[in-house]
């Protein structure tokens, strides 16, 4: 892994982004000085020992560069290696040139609705994954990972009072150090992640602090009742914006247009009327509560996997007997019985493959997504064959923690960190991330596996050790966080629904999908089920967004 030790050579930095925490004994001095000091000897090895988010991008002589960037890839670099060039940027625009759109990254949306690194839209273009350097010696780039999540979970019983003290103390530090001694600011979902933020922000910079709110005019979506209760218990100054259907409307094409590739989180939209209310409000840098679920096991499909897993504990004999029986026609049908039909079916999926199994592209089958000739140039096990292999690289014991690691990759660094990161920066602003801090992600590995899911309770400990300090209606109540009811809206709303047909129409006549899929999913399809074929509507009308502004003569040929 470690190809350029033992190779010392004056470091002269090209990229430093982000607010990366240097290790003391490197002494006083700006970042680039730091990195050289850093990366003078030993440079891959060193790459741990530095907190907070980074993109590095170093000379190290004689031809040779370092490229690394953060835990969660907070911070973002891309490197190209094409007719003998080596070259490097913090966005895959910059160095895509006239390079087309990658058949297999456009495939990769819309299974993931990003397009997860190594890749990038662009052919030839290259995105360095979470934890990860490059190494190009002259001739050639190797790319490795210089950090892999590894759980330790603490033996014998834990002191949870001794936990809860470390736990919350690590908080408390870790927000403070996210501001900046600006307007002290934060989202506010009224989640359980948020509201710690909000909470802890109160804490260490007084009354003065500023949560921002979104909420939405739709059954179901919005959650500002919570915002109010977080925001009333901390004492906060409380900002909400209720986002409508006109707003998606005139913000939709700058903010497909605002990535260096397709991006189809759709709380996207709302996460970037929440920056900009912050932003007019005088705010420059915001704290977002992103990592709290995934670090502490609050995800319900975690304890869904955790009934499925139970299975393996039935005895094979007796497995031999059942499996047969409830694949049996009469058994699946009758509605008592098709239950467990359904349980076994996915309990005898391995991990990681059984995340997917639901899956929209999956479920809608990519055949009749997809055009033939554009399906011929893509694999469409690629991205199952990707998740398996960062599935392995966890460092864990335990399927829970795997999990998590594997959500590190998918959920957050992937996801919603690039939502956030995304959205911020186009309304302005600079974001901080404290409960991904390198401290509270370390205690996290180190705490019982029944610590984050305790039976089927949700990150109890996390809940338990803020317990208190968290308003009870806060840690009771059920997820939302910023979900988008786009399907609703647009079956309903004119401007919206017409922007919805234009897109997808358009790009249907680039090759890519079906127009007869098209004309379904915009008809009975979304009729039915709005809320979730709407995901669907969403994801291919913020692609042709996005390329009838970045490539808008690209039409697939195959």
């Amino acid at each position: 892994m470690n190809h350029v030790a033992n190779r010392p050579a004056t470091v002269e930095t090209r990229i430093a982004a982000g607010r990366p925490i240097f290790p003391a004994d490197l002494g006083a001095g700006a970042p680039a000085e730091a990195w050289a000091r850093l990366l003078a000897s030993e440079p891959v090895a060193a790459l741990e020992r530095v907190r907070g988010s980074f993109a590095v991008a170093a000379s190290l002589g004689e031809g040779r560069f370092l490229l690394a960037v953060d835990r969660f890839a907070v911070q973002s670099l891309c490197w190209s290696f094409e007719g003998g060039e080596f070259r490097f940027a913090e966005r895959a625009d910059a160095l895509a040139g006239s390079a087309e759109p990658d058949p297999q990254a456009l495939f990769d949306y819309l299974y993931f609705h990003v397009i997860p690194s190594p890749r990038t839209v662009f052919r030839g273009v290259h995105r360095l994954p979470p934890g990860h350097y490059a190494y190009f010696d002259g001739s050639r780039v190797t790319v490795a990972p210089y950090w892999t999540p590894a759980f330790r979970p603490a033996s014998g019983r834990a002191d949870f009072e001794a936990l809860k003290r470390e736990f919350i103390g690590l908080l408390q530090q870790s927000t403070a150090d996210a501001l900046d001694g600006g307007k002290a600011a934060c989202f506010l979902s009224g989640g359980t992640d948020s509201s710690s933020v909000a909470g802890m922000i109160a804490r260490v910079a007084g009354k003065d602090t500023h949560a921002y709110s979104i909420g939405f005019e739709a059954e179901g979506y919005d959650e500002m009742a919570y915002a109010r209760i977080a925001a009333k218990a901390y004492g906060v100054v409380h900002h909400e914006y209720y986002v409508t259907p006109e707003d998606l409307v005139a913000s939709i094409p700058a903010v497909a247009a605002h990535y260096d590739q397709p991006f189809g989180n759709s709380s996207a939209l709302p996460a970037y009327y929440c920056a900009k209310m912050a932003r007019d409000d005088g705010v420059t840098r915001i704290l977002a509560g992103d990592g709290g679920d995934e670090l502490f096991g609050g995800n319900s499909r975690y304890a869904m996997q955790r009934v499925f897993g139970w299975y393996r504990q039935v005895p094979p004999p007796l497995r031999a007997v059942m499996e047969p029986f409830f694949a049996l026609g009469p058994v699946s049908r009758t509605p008592l019985l098709k239950k467990g039909t359904g349980y076994i079916r996915q309990a005898t999926v391995p991990l990681p493959d059984r995340l997917q199994s639901y899956n929209l592209l999956d479920r809608l089958g990519p055949g009749s997504v997809f055009t033939a000739d554009f399906l011929r140039q893509v694999n469409p096990a690629g991205p199952i064959e990707q998740q398996r292999e960062v599935w392995r690289a966890a460092d864990a014991a335990d399927d829970l923690d795997r999990n998590l690691a594997f959500d590190w990759r998918y959920t957050l660094a992937e996801n919603d960190l690039p939502k956030v990161c995304g959205t911020t920066g186009l309304a302005g602003l600079q974001v901080g991330f404290p409960m991904l801090d390198e401290r509270l992600v370390d205690f996290s590995m180190r705490l019982p596996v029944d610590y984050k899911l305790k039976g089927l309770k949700l990150r109890w400990f996390f809940k338990e050790a803020l317990r208190g300090f968290l308003p009870d209606e806060i840690i009771t109540k059920k997820k939302h966080g910023f979900g988008l009811p786009f399907g609703v809206w647009a079956v309903r709303h004119q401007g919206l629904n017409a922007l919805a047909q234009d897109s997808l129409r358009s790009l249907a006549g680039r090759g890519v999908i079906r127009p007869d899929f098209v004309d379904s999913l915009l008809g009975s399809l979304t009729r039915e089920h709005a809320g979730y074929y709407g995901e669907m509507v969403w994801i291919l009308m913020m692609l042709e967004q996005w390329i009838r502004q970045r490539r808008p003569e690209y039409r697939f040929r195959g």
